[in-house]
């Protein structure tokens, strides 16, 4: 809007002298975070170089223990080399183009802009790729998709804090490790966990001096032992008012990937750049008694 004039003034009376500026500041996708890596046990990844890739894991060797009396033979066991695969079989891809004529006159840099949300689109691919996998490959599920029966909250008052002790009790009863331990749940079950009815706003719960929930929104602190993560990357159920929580050991699950190719091609039948991305990765369950799934059930 051109800025006002005193009256009588008529130098440069239509204002054309001020240009119309766009902002270059474009309104970005939402950013979702990637939970899978921080899940997940890539040690095993190293060097990706091809859509079907393959890395052998050694499984650990279960020892026997056996009762020994003095003077008594030891039986020596044999020890296994068992190894597991896990295979980069995965791939997703994104392809765009960009008119030369547009690149040229836009005021945008549409192409940088598109990669971003593309890469940013593979990593949310990724994440509900593995994310089923490892649901499917749980070694315990507790309830079921739709059914009555399943464990929930809402109008009954179950604590989704209890829910969590009930999670860890399980993982306690695996012999699973305290350690790196985490818990992945839908926004809608760390709402309820941030109700004023929760036992979690209660500082003796953590430990803290304050709750390390503000706002619903999940901290860095533990909880039950559990490092808590958010993710709408679920399969929908089959019923609105159910959801999945997944609970386990970081070395449950292995996966290993790599954006193998983001490259910039002449299109042949326009005066455009093609765009395109390439992202390769492998997922496996390796430790079952490690990876839990409960189907819960808002009431």
């Amino acid at each position: 809007m051109a800025i006002s004039k005193s009256a009588g003034y008529d130098n440069l009376p239509s204002g054309n002298f001020l240009p119309i500026i766009y902002s270059q500041k474009v309104q970005k996708f939402f950013r979702t975070a990637s939970v899978v890596e921080d899940i997940t046990n890539t040690d095993y990844a190293g060097e990706i170089e091809a859509y079907g890739d393959t890395v052998n894991i050694i499984k650990e060797p279960t020892i026997s223990v056996s009762s020994y009396t003095r003077g008594g033979q030891i039986n020596i066991q044999n020890l296994a080399d068992d190894q597991l695969q896990l295979t980069v079989d995965q791939a997703n891809a994104f392809a765009f183009k960009v008119d030369d004529i547009e690149e040229r006159q836009s005021h945008v840099n549409f192409e940088a802009l598109a990669t971003s949300s593309g890469a940013y689109a593979l990593k949310d691919a990724y994440d509900e790729n593995v994310i089923a996998a490892m649901v499917s490959g749980a070694g315990t599920t507790i309830g079921s998709d739709g059914s009555g029966t399943d464990t929930g909250f809402g109008s009954s008052e179950t604590d989704p804090l209890e829910i969590m002790a009930n999670a860890s009790k399980r993982l306690h009863g695996n012999d699973v490790p305290f350690e790196n331990r985490w818990f992945l749940a839908s926004p809608e079950f760390y709402e309820a966990l941030a109700s004023s009815s929760s036992k979690l706003l209660d500082a003796s719960v953590t430990g803290d001096a304050a709750s390390p929930l503000r706002n619903g929104r999940v901290m860095d602190g533990l909880i039950q032992g559990f490092r808590c993560y958010m993710t709408n990357n679920f399969a929908a159920s089959s019923t609105s008012n159910y959801f999945k929580v997944l609970f386990g050991h970081m070395s449950s699950t292995a996966t290993a990937n790599a954006i193998a190719k983001t490259e910039v091609v002449r299109d042949p039948d326009s005066f455009a750049d093609i765009v395109r991305g390439l992202h390769v990765f492998g997922r496996k369950v390796l430790r079952t008694e490690a990876l839990m799934v409960r189907h819960l059930l808002i009431d």
